[in-house]
């Protein structure tokens, strides 16, 4: 049996999905997930329908921290071997957080290659470097295998200038500092989702909602505009980040509160967002069941912000006709998505109630001047399709 294994790995989390190939089509087998894995991991198992077929909680404190997400590969590795013993690995396809300037296709990667991502870690200092170490994992681990990198940013690469550049000397422009856009595996499987249901072209929103949020764009399919920007701390409020903010604000807390660059770092990435808001949590679950008004707050803010770039993505695109939610908060919850829409009634939003708690796949109404959908993202089937794509 042939499969394709693909790597989706944070600082703190790993989470992988097996996919057979036959036939030159995939289909997925299991997804595996191990979370916390710097403190007390948790290893999860789930098979294609979703049901949880293994849990539980490995030993990984004699490990090194800085060797833990190999330990973690070895022991989705050893889960299959077990498990699996008929399966046969022909690649393994990697999500990279940043592609700069160089990359907007995905590509086979060499030691030039990892070169070129490691000169990339002054802009994703919080995600590049485990992206790298996964894929040296996966070398040690699988030496012979290729091994393919797809971007997050590579969907957003035929932006204009206008929307790319910043208003800054052009000598920063030129070391890379522009708008990249992130999140754009997903943006990339919707609107292949899109042109299955016959609407590939219209002017679309996606809004990609989650303890990451982001929106995109979509113009005969291809994106002309995001909200995330040099950074995923750029755009919407979210889990933890604080999404757009005056510059002059961090310039106040360096002044006035004596913060140095890693003060504030940890700042607008793991103290504000939801969290900061509220005082609560940065899941929009638990801000949900806390009936207090800070959450209230965090969930309004968010659901207000959200609203806000739906009118300047709109305006990238001059005219809106479809809004895509997407994304752990977007796919099932009913009430943000309720709450955005609402404040969208000046272009002509429609929607259903009912059809909208139901989390239905449509769910504006026929008279609506927008069409609305519910599409369930997939970054790990993204990056299994351009694996097989490209060794094909």
């Amino acid at each position: 049996m042939k499969t394709i294994l693909t790597v989706n790995g944070g600082s703190s989390s790993l989470k992988c999905a097996l996919f057979e190939l036959k036939n030159g089509a995939l289909t997925l087998l299991y997804g595996f997930k191990l979370g916390n894995i710097l403190n007390t991991p948790r290893f999860r198992v789930k098979d294609a329908s979703g049901a949880t077929l293994e849990q539980s909680s490995p030993d990984y404190l004699s490990v090194p921290k800085e060797e833990r997400h190999q330990a973690c590969l070895q022991t989705i590795l050893n889960w299959l071997n077990q498990h699996l013993p008929e399966s046969s690995l022909v690649a393994i396809g990697h999500r990279v957080v940043h592609g700069g300037s160089d990359f907007s296709e995905p590509c086979v990667i060499s030691d030039e290659i990892k070169a070129q991502l490691s000169a990339l870690i002054p802009l994703a200092p919080l995600h590049q470097p485990y992206n790298l170490r996964l894929i040296e994992a996966c070398e040690a681990l699988a030496p012979n295998l290729p091994q393919v990198a797809c971007f997050d940013t590579m969907f957003h690469s035929k932006q204009s200038n206008l929307e790319k550049n910043y208003a800054l000397p052009r000598q920063y422009t030129d070391e890379g500092v522009r708008r990249y856009g992130f999140h754009g595996l997903s943006y990339e499987f919707i609107q292949r989702q899109l042109n299955q249901r016959q609407s590939p072209s219209l002017n679309t929103v996606v809004c990609h909602l989650g303890a990451g949020a982001s929106m995109c764009a979509i113009k005969q399919g291809i994106s002309v505009a995001s909200s995330m920007g040099f950074t995923a701390v750029d755009g919407l409020p979210m889990g933890s980040r604080c999404g757009n903010i005056d510059p002059g604000v961090l310039l106040y807390l360096q002044r006035q509160h004596q913060m140095d660059a890693d003060e504030l770092e940890a700042l607008i990435y793991k103290k504000s967002g939801w969290l900061g808001v509220s005082g609560i949590s940065s899941d929009m679950l638990e801000l949900h069941r806390a009936e207090q008004p800070e959450a209230e707050e965090a969930i309004e803010m968010f659901c207000y912000r959200a609203a806000l770039e739906i009118g300047r993505l709109s305006a990238a695109l001059e005219g809106l006709e479809q809004i895509v939610f997407t994304g752990g908060v977007g796919e099932n919850d009913a009430d943000v998505r309720q709450r955005i829409l609402t404040r969208c009634h000046w272009l002509g939003v429609k929607f259903s109630n009912e059809a909208n708690s139901k989390g239905d796949s449509v769910i504006s109404l026929s008279e609506s001047a927008v069409t609305i959908r519910v599409i369930p993202t997939n970054e790990e089937a993204m990056i299994a399709t351009h694996v097989l794509e490209l060794i094909a």
